[in-house]
């Protein structure tokens, strides 16, 4: 019986095995590998490049960041990838970064303060180069960050953090500009679909509904509180619908928990816009393709990780502290009544 041949492990190869077979110094292969900082003549540029092709070289990420002293990798952390407005931010922090020449790690904090604060100190421990935080907190704690020296930027963050980079919308006046559509077409009982957080602090877009109806002079419509997912604003959906005042519009906090209220009334026989008018939170892809699709705030999330990824990457440690707020949009379809 025939035995299959063993092959002999492969050995790694080295940066002066490129330049032996492009015939150049080390340093001219180094200049290539990382574009500077000395320039190369094209000739000679494709010579090492071909060489590296063919032998199959794989620069080491380790010694080329202690080398450089940054990892060149910025850590993502984020509540819940499986929500499409994080999975979209995520997204977009990824190709801001890919532009500048950064890697992504992700991590998701699945909505707990402990496991957010445990994907920091990872983050730190790994020296990536900067963390961007989507914190399930208004207020994140940040003591861990503080004493290190890594530029943290804070995503979806409604409130300026003194000492660090901040990027977010105005959740109140983005309410305020839909729960207004709403009365436009004249709703007077106008209920609230709003998600809960773990520190249970106020949100924005509840101020925002609440700051519309008064400003109408009209009463609070019915409440349904639940979690930031389409399960909740299902659950959320029928409450409403169970309840003595049922709404004839319904603001919902969340493209998210829209998709569930969606559900629960289409499951009631309850039609939409006819008998309730729905306008939600977030503007995420998955808005545009609900039936009816759904009237919606959006925000600019490509602007936003834009901006943030920029404040880390930008060369001081730890970045000039800035927080800025982006304009949201409301974004007009079906749902609310509109043609």
């Amino acid at each position: 019986m025939a035995q299959s041949a063993v092959q002999p492990p492969r050995s790694v190869v080295t940066r002066k095995d490129v330049a032996r077979y492009a015939g150049v110094s080390t340093a001219v292969v180094s200049y290539v590998v990382n574009s500077g900082p000395k320039n190369v003549a094209p000739a000679t540029a494709a010579r090492v490049l071909d060489a590296i092709r063919v032998l199959g070289y794989r620069p080491n990420a380790a010694a080329r960041a202690l080398k450089l002293g940054s990892s060149e990798m910025l850590g993502l952390i984020i509540p819940e990838n499986s929500n499409p407005l994080f999975a979209q931010l995520a997204h977009s922090v990824e190709e801001a970064a890919d532009k500048l020449g950064y890697a992504l790690l992700l991590a998701n904090s699945d909505g707990s303060l402990a496991k957010e604060r445990r994907h920091l100190r990872n983050f730190l421990s790994r020296q990536v180069t900067a963390v961007l935080l989507a914190s399930v907190a208004f207020e994140p704690d940040l003591a861990d960050a503080l004493s290190a020296d890594v530029p943290i930027a804070l995503l979806n963050q409604e409130k300026a953090a003194p000492g660090f980079a901040g990027v977010g919308v105005d959740l109140r006046e983005g309410a305020m500009e839909a729960v207004r559509h709403l009365i436009w077409h004249g709703h007077r009982r106008i209920g609230l679909v709003m998600g809960s957080n773990v520190t249970n602090e106020a949100d924005g877009r509840e101020r925002g509904w609440l700051d519309a109806l008064a400003e109408a002079g009209l009463d609070e419509g019915p409440i349904a509180r639940a979690l930031f997912s389409a399960d909740g604003g299902y659950g959320a959906g029928k409450r409403l619908l169970a309840g003595a005042e049922r709404p004839t519009a319904v603001f919902v906090s969340s493209d998210s928990q829209a998709v569930g209220v969606l559900r629960a009334f289409h499951e009631a026989g309850v039609a939409i816009p006819g008998d309730i008018a729905v306008a939600s939170f977030d503007g995420s892809p998955e808005s545009a393709f609900t039936w009816p699709a759904l009237t919606t705030v959006q925000q600019p999330l490509t602007a936003m990780a834009a901006a943030a990824v920029e404040a880390v990457t930008a060369g001081a440690r730890p970045p000039q502290p800035f927080h800025r707020i982006f304009p949201t949009q409301l974004i007009i379809r079906h749902s609310c009544g509109c043609p």
